[in-house]
Parts: structure tokens; C-alpha cells; sequence
């Protein structure tokens, strides 16, 4: 079997960013964003998706992290989306009810190709270290959006920022490769109107 694979780069005035993921992977990330809140979180959807994950980012990080952040959402987005290809004999749909110490994330997603971003959970208003929670919302709607996602993140409880956080990308990650798998039943689309769009 083939690998399913991407390269996405996108460069703008504020970002430079390229990524690559590997579907079928062993859940390797290589993840270099200047941000190491992000580079942490990026990391756990790599290794608990099992997508082989390459990022690097080159951002205006004097201005903030949002700009690097975003672009990286976009770019993944993209990446996923090609990765996947045209869908044949995918599950389609994945979830995922993540413990992370007093957090509990619970995560819902459809690779519809329609982008809808639900997203329910605590504000936070100090930064994990200079990373803002709001942060973790901006890089889930461009990720949703560029990978024609339909996602649904809640979180049920949860106190500390890091943890919820984490739970979030480690839910992502474990319904992603939930909804990435082959099955061989499936034949064609998994859809009934025979097109994922």
C-alpha cells in the first residue's frame, strides 16, 4: 500500500511555514515552530494520531504567536486534506473521550470536506508560558477550515490550561486516526450522495 502523504509550504509577509504529514506513519514528529508550547502540542497529535509529522515555522514572533500559529493550522489543513486523497474505504468519522489528569476532552470529528469548528472550554486568561489558551480555538478553525473538517472539541472539566490543552490535541490526534483508517467494507466514498465535498 501506497503511503498517504503530503507536502504544504506557505509563505506570506508574516509566515514562512512547511509541513508534511505521513498518514500511515509510526508517529514520528519533527516539529520546529519557535513557539514550544506549540512544538509540545504538535508533538502529541503526531504521536497519538501515528501520522509522521514535519513542521517548520518561521513567523513574526516579535509581533505575537498568533500569525505562526494560524499559518501552521492552514498548512496542516491542506496537508491532511491531500494526504487523504480522494477518501476511498475511509471510516470517515472518529471520537474520542481523552483523560489528562482533572481534564477531560471530549472530541467528535468528520472528514466531510464541509468545515464546521464547535468548540466549547474554559477561558484561561494567563498564558502557558507565552503561548495564550485562546491560541489552541485560532490553530483548531484554520486547521478545520483548510482540511474540510467538521470537528467538535468540549471540554467536560478541567482546571489547569496545559492540562485541557493537551487533552485537547491528544483527543484530535486519537480521533484522527480513528477516521484515517481503512476499512475494507467501505467501497468507494463513505457517503451516500457519493462524493465527500
Amino acid at each position: 500500500m501506497t503511503k498517504r502523504q503530503a507536502t504544504v509550504r506557505r509563505q506570506t509577509a508574516e509566515t514562512n511555514v512547511t509541513a508534511t504529514i505521513v498518514i500511515d506513519g509510526s508517529g514520528t514528529p519533527d516539529i520546529q515552530t519557535g513557539i514550544p508550547f506549540f512544538d509540545h502540542m504538535l508533538t502529541l497529535l503526531a504521536k497519538h494520531s501515528l501520522f509522521d509529522l514535519q513542521v517548520e515555522a518561521d513567523g513574526d514572533l516579535g509581533v505575537d504567536n498568533h500569525h505562526t500559529v494560524e499559518d501552521v493550522g492552514i498548512v496542516l489543513g491542506e496537508a491532511l486534506k491531500r494526504a487523504l486523497g480522494d477518501k476511498f474505504g475511509l471510516r470517515r468519522y472518529g471520537w474520542a473521550l481523552l483523560p489528562m489528569d482533572e481534564s477531560l476532552a471530549e472530541v467528535a470529528l468528520d472528514l466531510s470536506g464541509r468545515f464546521y469548528l464547535a468548540f466549547e472550554a474554559p477561558a484561561f486568561p494567563q498564558p502557558i508560558g507565552t503561548f495564550d489558551f485562546q491560541l489552541v480555538e485560532e490553530f483548531l478553525r484554520a486547521f478545520a477550515v483548510n482540511a474540510g473538517l467538521n470537528l467538535h472539541v468540549t471540554i467536560r472539566r478541567g482546571r489547569n490550561a496545559h492540562h485541557v490543552a493537551e487533552a485537547i490535541f491528544k483527543g484530535i490526534a486519537k480521533a484522527l486516526d480513528q477516521a484515517c483508517q481503512a476499512d475494507a467494507r467501505v467501497l468507494g466514498v463513505p457517503s451516500s450522495k457519493g462524493v465527500l465535498a
